[in-house]
């Protein structure tokens, strides 16, 4: 039995480093699987379970990981053009990952750590980032519109040009972050820390930050 058939039937959990590029996975129970370091381009993980895994430095680009849990270890993989749509990543470590391109319509990152994340004009409109940790991530670009992010911490994160248009960011720690030219209408800022925010040429009009309402710096 060779690794790929051990794996699909759950008679192996341990192949970092493994090559299965283009394979199917979907749908399979890979809880606490090692793929860390693994080759996973254009691989099949559609609904399957990848809670516990480890998945460090793995290569998913152009994967299938619609409606994933993969609440797992993601540390510095590669996400770029992923499909995430649906999935489960609550709690999951993407410090230091790229999900540039990735699609994560309707996906839930409540708790996710993605510090140092390259997020740079994805689209996470309307998104659960409630009490992520984003400090220093690049979300240049990013379509936030809508999107859940109180209680995150977004310090030192890069925000420019980012829309933020009626995002929840109550609570949220926005100390040190870029915002220049960001859209931020709308938005609920209540108890959100803006020390040493750069604004320049960010609109907040009607924003619930009363001092700053009705202006675009």
């Amino acid at each position: 039995m060779n690794d790929l058939a051990a794996l699909r039937q759950g008679k192996t959990k341990n192949l970092p480093g493994a090559n299965l590029e283009d394979e199917d996975l979907s749908p399979l129970d890979l809880r606490r699987v090692n793929l860390a370091g693994a080759t996973l381009v254009g691989a099949n993980f559609s609904h399957s379970n990848l809670e516990g895994a480890r998945l460090e430095g793995a290569n998913f680009l152009g994967a299938n990981l619609v409606k994933a849990d993969l609440r797992a270890s993601l540390l510095g993989a590669n996400l770029m053009q992923a499909d995430l749509t649906g999935a489960d990543l609550r709690g999951s470590n993407l410090r230091g990952a790229n999900l540039m391109g990735a699609k994560l319509t309707q996906a839930s990152l409540a708790g996710a750590f993605l510090s140092g994340a390259n997020l740079m004009g994805v689209n996470l409109q309307g998104v659960d980032l409630r009490g992520a940790d984003l400090r220093g991530a690049n979300l240049n670009g990013a379509n936030l519109q809508g999107a859940d992010l109180s209680q995150a911490d977004l310090q030192g994160a890069t925000l420019t040009q980012a829309n933020l248009e009626e995002s929840d960011l109550r609570g949220a720690n926005l100390a040190g972050a870029n915002l220049t030219g960001a859209n931020l209408l709308c938005a609920e800022l209540d108890g959100t820390n803006l020390t040493g925010t750069n604004l320049t040429g960010t609109c907040i009009s009607g924003t619930t930050v009363e001092h700053l309402a009705s202006k675009c710096f």
